[in-house]
């Protein structure tokens, strides 16, 4: 049997407006419940009488790079005119009437899809994510991993922690998935880049005489430069504020040959933000991780064993941009008295957060590191060849240590 089609509103928009345009709702046509978006069918299903309306992704607009400049051009030029006031009022605190049981809706900040806190009922700010004055949203990929197999992955990264107090191991990382769509960038661009810098062949000569003669290590240094170009295709920015980059970066890759246009209804039932970090601050994230991947490539070009680059100047052209929504599973958990954020990617299952580290196994780690050097440093009979420091070993940023 053939999934009924969804209905419109008298805007030509699925679902319903509601509250004099400031909300929009998804009805069942069956029993005039909310739909939710159901993962597994892909589709808007009724929590009460299980109707399921598919979801028509015919008709909307292409997914395509956008030019960046000509963006900010416009952006400015509606600074100008003043009419970018809606745009400004796009992160500001609103409420929305639910239609279910009357009560106002807070949408604080850059949230743009909830729920109604007493009947549950899932809203919608309306005409913000398709706004005039705001930056279109070009595509978004939907949720395809269900809350039960990321709460499995996230025991299995639990597990995989071997550097995290016992303790942790056994009592796991345990609170509530919230699903969100959250706002990104993705920037295409063409570099041209010219370096110098120098080249560092190391060669090894034979010193000293008698019980003091030694092996040492010396580097050869001359002179590198050159130019090259390299494209970049789809690197990803974070466009919301208040989000861990390092995070958000680990639950890369994102199956972008997958994305489909814009379609309010896969909203519903989940939380999703509009983007507070402007288009040309994004683009300066991206442009951080496209001079390291520049810097990376003028090492391999200037080749040796050790590399030095005094400049490094890279002119960008062919700048796009697209504006997506994600989906991620978030979830807070305690231990300890501190709180710590799990990501989950929510097309690949892929896991990444913070964690305890255990100061017990650290120190064990490093002891034993120590033994060893000096068991080494007895068999040289020379305290020359093993240099060994604490700092040697990275943990990362943020370290929280428990038993």
């Amino acid at each position: 049997m053939p999934l009924p089609p969804p209905s419109s509103a008298p805007d030509g928009k699925p679902g319903r407006s509601i509250d004099a345009g400031k909300g929009r709702i998804f009805p069942c046509d069956r029993c005039g419940a909310d739909l939710v978006f159901s993962i597994g069918q892909q589709s808007l299903q009724c929590p009460y009488c299980g109707q399921i309306q598919r979801i028509e992704h015919q008709n909307r607009v292409p997914i395509v790079e956008r030019d960046y400049l000509k963006m900010l051009a416009k952006l400015q030029r509606q600074r100008e005119s003043k009419s970018l006031e809606e745009d400004d009022q796009a992160t500001t605190q609103h409420a929305v009437r639910c239609d279910s049981c009357g009560a106002e809706v807070v949408f604080q900040g850059t949230l743009t899809s909830s729920s109604c806190p007493y009947c549950a009922c899932p809203l919608q700010r309306d005409k913000v994510h398709d706004s005039v004055s705001r930056i279109p949203v070009d595509g978004m990929l939907p949720f395809l991993v269900p809350a039960e197999t990321a709460a499995e992955n996230l025991r299995a990264w639990v597990k995989s922690l071997w550097w995290a107090p016992n303790e942790f191991l056994k009592q796991g990382a345990s609170g509530k998935f919230n699903g969100v769509y959250l706002p990104f960038f993705t920037f295409d661009t063409l570099a041209y880049t010219t370096y110098t810098g120098r080249r560092g062949d190391a060669y090894f000569i034979t010193v000293g005489e008698g019980n003091n003669r030694r092996t040492e290590r010396r580097v050869n240094w001359s002179s590198a430069g050159g130019e090259f170009e390299q494209f970049f295709d789809d690197v990803l920015i974070i466009a919301a504020n208040g989000q861990h980059a390092d995070l958000v970066r680990s639950l890369e890759p994102w199956p972008l040959d997958s994305l489909i246009s814009f379609t309010p209804e896969v909203l519903a039932g989940f939380f999703s933000r509009t983007y507070d970090i402007p288009l040309e601050d994004s683009f300066s994230y991206a442009r951080q991780l496209i001079e390291a991947a520049l810097a990376q490539s003028a090492r391999q070009r200037i080749g040796g064993d050790e590399q030095q680059i005094t400049s490094l100047n890279a002119n960008y052209s062919r700048i796009t941009y697209k504006h997506l929504l994600l989906p991620v599973w978030l979830l807070a958990y305690r231990y300890r008295n501190e709180t710590y954020q799990v990501m989950i990617n929510a097309t690949t299952g892929v896991v990444s957060g913070q964690r305890p580290y255990s100061a017990v196994k650290i120190a064990f780690a490093i002891t034993l590191a120590v033994i060893v050097a000096l068991f080494f440093w007895g068999l040289s009979g020379s305290s020359d060849g093993i240099h060994f420091s604490a700092n040697d070993l990275q943990f990362g940023q943020e370290i929280h240590f428990g038993r």
